[in-house]
């Protein structure tokens, strides 16, 4: 259609808010990386959750406490009304779009808002997480849509939103900003405040996207860049030798396995998704976005589930005053050569979003494979003393794990835990198997 990278990540984006809608949603969150090939110019984009509370007219009450498991391991989450914090995704989209999109707005929402009516197929990925996520999604219309007829949804059969399709034609007539100051946020603050949150609209009004500093590190004689993280991404990287080439295989695994290493507190659930898109003008757009699990409170005639950011307390460090942001694991990059873009990449999964990135970075820096085979490739993941590797993962790189003090936990079978990285490359684009990507070339 002569669109742009943005138009075409806008789009997707929008997209997943309707078959993505376990992982991510208009209510949520997220950040935006982009790389700009007339100029050169990497900026990276805030649109992140942030605290309410500017209204300073009531006090949220307490969050309700469910029960999520993420394989064999509980979780502690909490949602309901005071666990919404205040939305970025439509005015992140509106700023991708306002500064790189070449279509009207409403074209680049239309795709969605067809989806929206009709329903679509839901990913087996993510119908294997609904069963964890049944006391934040079988809630209001969450049962309707997850559970039609009393039975949680198999994959590939029929997501829809009942009224989704109505919310984003609003947004395609009236912009992102009828999710701040006009009917959507109206119904928000009506539906959070109903159920003990402070969202107001005063919160809603004064929210903007941020532009964020860029950081930088040197990977296989190229340059990394994205914002800084939760997760340290791009320390990380920079902690990485610079003979990590030179490495053998068991050698470069026990490298990446210290560098990544963490402890077990930040292991988090991760429902993020990522979108990647790269136009023949080698304009680049790569944006990660989240709804945390949803927190049971849907927008009236809207299909819209209201984020649960508040009830991720691992995220919150100290105390956040009334408009701040939310702290975040999402770290989406490009990668220049000698100011050339040769990657764009993000990936989903929470403390499993850095080690998913390097994984894939090193496979087509370090070892020089294409972009499908660094996406595909077998990834480990390191926590505390034990490096959970998938099931493919090298027999001698996991035997030099082991002689280097590791306990090596090799998965069964491939699994969302191992991120969802999608990415571009010159050899083409590639989504993760791992989520149900899907990759579409130019």
């Amino acid at each position: 259609m002569g669109g742009s990278a943005a138009d075409a990540a806008v789009a997707a984006v929008l997209a997943a808010c309707v078959g993505e809608t376990v992982f991510t949603g208009l209510s949520g969150g997220g950040f935006a990386t982009y790389y700009e090939s007339s100029t050169g110019r990497v900026s990276c984009l805030d649109f992140f959750v942030s605290m309410p509370g500017l209204d300073g007219d009531r006090k949220a009450g307490s969050m309700r406490p469910i029960a999520v498991t993420f394989g064999e391991v509980p979780l502690p989450y909490e949602i309901g009304g005071a666990s919404v914090a205040v939305p970025g995704v439509p005015a992140g989209c509106g700023e991708i779009h306002a500064r790189w999109g070449a279509l009207s707005w409403s074209d680049v929402v239309a795709p969605a808002v067809g989806l929206a009516r009709t329903g679509v197929p839901i990913p087996e990925a993510h119908a294997v997480t609904l069963p964890s996520l049944v006391q934040a999604m079988l809630i209001d219309q969450g049962t309707t849509a997850y559970a039609p007829g009393g039975r949680l949804l198999r994959g590939g059969e029929l997501l829809f939103h009942a009224g989704l399709a109505d919310a984003l034609s609003l947004i395609a007539e009236q912009g992102p900003s009828v999710c701040y100051t006009g009917e959507i946020g109206q119904s928000m603050v009506e539906a959070v405040r109903a159920d003990g949150g402070s969202l107001g609209p005063l919160d809603l009004a004064s929210y903007r996207v941020i532009d964020r500093e860029v950081n930088a590190a040197q990977l296989g004689g190229c340059t990394v860049l994205g914002r800084a993280d939760l997760n340290r991404v791009i320390d990380t990287i920079r902690s990485l030798p610079a003979d990590l080439a030179g490495l053998d295989r068991g050698a470069r695994a026990v490298t990446l396995a210290n560098a990544l290493d963490l402890p077990r507190r930040l292991d988090k659930l991760g429902d993020t998704t990522n979108v990647t898109a790269v136009d023949e003008a080698g304009n680049a757009c790569v944006v990660t976005t989240t709804l945390g699990l949803g927190s049971g409170i849907w927008l009236p005639g809207l299909g819209v589930h209201l984020n649960s950011m508040l009830g991720e307390g691992e995220l919150i460090s100290g105390e956040l005053a009334p408009g701040e942001r939310m702290g975040s694991m999402m770290c989406p990059l490009v990668v220049l050569d000698h100011g050339n873009l040769r990657l764009a990449v993000g990936s989903a999964g929470g403390s499993r979003i850095r080690s998913a990135l390097l994984n894939t970075l090193v496979g087509v820096l370090i070892e020089d494979l294409d972009t499908a085979a660094a996406v595909d490739a077998a990834r480990l993941h390191p926590l505390d003393d034990i490096v959970h590797v998938e099931p493919s993962y090298p027999a001698d790189q996991a035997a030099a794990l082991t002689a280097a003090g590791y306990t090596v936990n090799r998965w069964p079978a491939l699994n969302h835990y191992f991120g969802g990285v999608s990415a571009i490359g010159p050899t083409g684009p590639a989504a993760d198997p791992r989520r149900g990507g899907s990759a579409l070339p130019l």
